[in-house]
């Protein structure tokens, strides 16, 4: 599996461990940065991460910051990206199985590297539930996700 990972300078210890660890048992990982020791700004690495999720060089992505908030606020700005701040592995699965997420963001200052690695090796395990289904429930949902209405007087209700 493709799989590209990014951080703001909080981060970039887990990701290079996270990115060993990945390599190791058999994906293929882009590092998008930043080097250790440079102090950086997260929505830069942030967009950088949804854009190559969104144009198919990778499958899938990994944001990491202090808290994993900032980070994947950024990642979310795209209408293409849904990006799930995780930290443990039930959400991890319900975000694919679920929200068809296409990106996992961890707080490096909140999660320890084991749990971070049971939480991504979940979310890189789970498949998303309406898979080859369009007309699914949550198909419908996701669907909605990267298009937001002007108006919010529309509510859909169903039974």
């Amino acid at each position: 599996m493709r799989i590209a990972i990014a951080s703001d300078h909080a981060a970039t210890d887990l990701k290079a461990e996270l990115a060993e660890w990945l390599i190791d048992i058999g994906h293929e990982v882009a590092d998008l940065g930043p080097d250790p020791g440079e102090s950086v700004d997260y929505p830069d690495y942030g967009y950088k991460l949804a854009s190559v999720v969104a144009d198919g060089t990778v499958e899938f992505g990994i944001a990491l910051c202090g808290s994993g908030i900032g980070i994947s606020i950024s990642v979310n700005r795209h209408p293409a990206l849904r990006c799930a701040l995780v930290s443990e592995p039930l959400s991890a699965a319900l975000s694919r199985e679920h929200n068809d997420a296409n990106c996992i963001a961890l707080g490096a200052r909140l999660i320890g590297i084991e749990m971070a690695k049971s939480c991504v090796a979940t979310f890189l395990e789970t498949e998303f539930a309406d898979a080859g289904d369009p007309a699914g429930r949550h198909q419908r949902r996701v669907n909605k996700l990267g298009t937001p209405p002007i108006s919010t007087d529309h509510i859909e209700t169903h039974q």
